[in-house]
């Protein structure tokens, strides 16, 4: 499938792995410590470990902790049988060193404020090549980047978008480069798409999927596969699609007689999931209620769009979202809702989760800060660009999505980008049904949640990084070589100027739509500079370009520890026949 970044081996394991009899580095192992920064011992989950002699991070202490392969991270005595053997064969013959790679140019980001999901200090980040080397004060590289009055954050991650999608008898506008360049230019690095399979199947979409994204994608990417109906076939596909690097399944309650799938197949793709340590996720709106409830309103003769709106009312999502969490529980495997858009929704994920269940939420950047008077709109044209699914909300509900983000019951932002413009959207004149849902965000998600949600103290600086980045890292099984600034780390990150601004409007954006449901928005906090595997490739004031077939693959392993977790609960609470002697049992029946 061309040229890809290699799947990480999970959230929490250590950037450097040994095998039996050996240290990380092939060297006669000694013990299973490596050395970090200076000190030895494991990479530590939170992040920065102790130094001597002082805490992590604190102003003078010097380097705080560097890559392993600084010094290719070996010991002196690993050091010394490394030269040893490269001049001695195996009988004790001499053999001849190999040739020394060219030197890698290192670049440091100075004079900036790290921001983490889980904490803020002031450190210098040094990278060389594609990847993050050191952290720590005073490093010293071949380039310097000015992060001065900056913050230096994860670069965001996208998980749900469309690009050039085939949906309702057209096809979404935002290309690969278009829509990927646009990300880019808002701090966003990586984007995870959907694969719709087709009558060939999934293999065959994927292939089709990663053709159009390796040719023109200057953001790293990731994939999605969509279940739209169930066989021997899916069955046995899933499998081979996991072993292709991904992870995730989506299942539609919703597009009854094109994408839905009924509860038996959603059920049997569950388990499926279950089997192979994937994670189902699902857009939860009542599919069959929806279709009747358009044919109503058309009937009516409520033909425009505002009746997107009514026909897909709160209580479809919440509904679905219940049934959803109920299936995933019974089949043993964690589910992850895609757009949670209303309370009702929400409320079903945060009750789940009270029990134990593992479910995830995820709201968009649209539903956050948009509600459903722009359906009422007189311009018909402004309403049905605002046309998606679910819909915009009355305002109420976003008090629900915000207060989740906060506590932790909602875990992602995402932006739903699927992009058809103004012309393609008037394919539904007379028919509100035949507008083709889907707009724009993935160049807009951070400025415009910096600035409802930090900007007005729903959302700490923190907090941002966790719901843009981090968690979605996590989730996907993907940190830490993504959502992370640590050693080791792909140097994916933004750095992030909070004073900058700008008024999004259409007439400046990157994507190529011609309209921007975000347009008169003042944004304050905007990439200053946006690196990709250590390169800038988005840079204020300069005249960034898009940069075709740059990005590369990111492969997603799936997740036999929560699996198993499921499995052995599941085990352990099912149903038990209860074993009756004679005596207790009914006589002569």
């Amino acid at each position: 499938m061309g040229a890809h970044i290699p799947m990480h081996a999970g959230p929490v394991q250590p950037l450097n792995t040994a095998i039996a009899g050996q240290n990380a580095h092939g060297c006669p192992a000694s013990g299973n410590t490596a050395v970090i920064g200076g000190v030895a011992g494991p990479l530590r989950r939170s992040g920065l470990p102790r130094q001597r002699g002082g805490d992590a991070g604190a102003v003078g202490a010097g380097p705080v902790f560097s890559a392993a392969w600084a010094t290719g991270g070996m010991p002196a005595s690993c050091l010394a049988w490394a030269r040893l053997s490269r001049r001695v064969g195996a009988k004790g013959t001499p053999v001849a060193r190999p040739r020394e790679k060219e030197k890698t140019m290192s670049t440091v980001i100075k004079g900036g404020t790290i921001v983490a999901a889980d904490r803020t200090y002031e450190a210098d980040i040094l990278i060389e090549g594609e990847t993050i080397a050191a952290i720590g004060k005073d490093l010293k590289g071949d380039k310097t980047l000015d992060a001065e009055g900056a913050l230096i954050m994860p670069g965001g991650i996208d998980p749900h978008t469309h690009l050039e999608m085939p949906f309702m008898g057209t096809t979404a506008a935002e290309t690969w480069e278009s829509g990927t360049f646009a990300a880019l230019s808002g701090g966003t690095t990586l984007v995870v798409d959907f694969v719709i399979p087709g009558p060939d199947g999934m293999l065959a979409a994927l292939e089709d999927w990663h053709g159009k994204a390796k040719r023109q994608a200057s953001a790293d990417y990731s994939f999605h596969m969509c279940v739209t109906g169930w066989s021997k076939q899916h069955f046995d596909e899933m499998e081979k699609v996991v072993a292709r690097g991904i992870n995730t399944f989506k299942h539609f309650m919703a597009y009854k007689g094109a994408l839905m799938v009924n509860d038996d197949e959603m059920f049997a793709s569950f388990q499926r999931c279950a089997a192979l340590g994937a994670l189902p996720l699902v857009h939860a709106e009542n599919g069959d209620l929806v279709a009747a409830l358009q044919q109503k309103y058309l009937a009516e003769g409520l033909t425009g769009p505002e009746g997107h709106a009514y026909s897909r009312p709160p209580e479809v999502e919440g509904e679905a979202t219940n049934r959803a969490i109920m299936i995933a529980d019974a089949a043993g495997v964690p589910v992850y809702i895609v757009h949670t858009s209303s309370e009702q929704a929400h409320e079903a994920i945060r009750r789940a989760r009270q029990k134990g269940i593992r479910v995830f939420g995820e709201p968009l950047i649209q539903h956050l800060t948009l509600d459903e008077t722009e359906y009422f709109n007189r311009q018909w044209d402004h309403a049905a660009q605002r046309v998606m699914s679910p819909p915009f909300r009355d305002k109420s509900h976003q008090d629900s999505l915000w207060a989740g983000l906060s506590a932790g019951s909602l875990q992602v932002v995402a932006t739903d980008h699927c992009a058809f413009t103004t012309e393609q959207k008037r394919v539904g004149v007379g028919n509100f049904t035949k507008i083709p849902n889907g707009t724009g965000g993935l160049e807009d998600r951070m400025p415009v949640l910096w600035a409802k949600g930090v900007e007005t103290g729903r959302l700490t600086p923190n907090e941002f990084v966790a719901v843009t980045s981090t968690n979605i890292a996590q989730i996907l099984n993907i940190y830490p070589q993504k959502g992370a600034i640590l050693p080791g780390s792909d140097a994916d990150m933004v750095v992030w100027d909070p004073k900058l601004s700008k008024t999004i409007s259409a007439a400046t954006q990157k994507s190529i739509i011609d309209y921007n449901v975000f347009e008169g928005f003042k944004v304050s906090g905007l990439p200053r500079y946006t690196l990709s595997r250590g390169e800038v490739v988005w840079s204020e004031g300069q005249n960034s370009q898009p940069r075709p077939g740059r990005g590369k693959l990111v492969e997603r392993r799936p997740f036999p520890a929560v699996s198993k977790a499921l499995s052995q609960w599941k085990e352990l609470t099912a149903p038990r026949a209860v074993t009756r002697s004679a005596e207790h049992m009914p006589i002569g029946v």
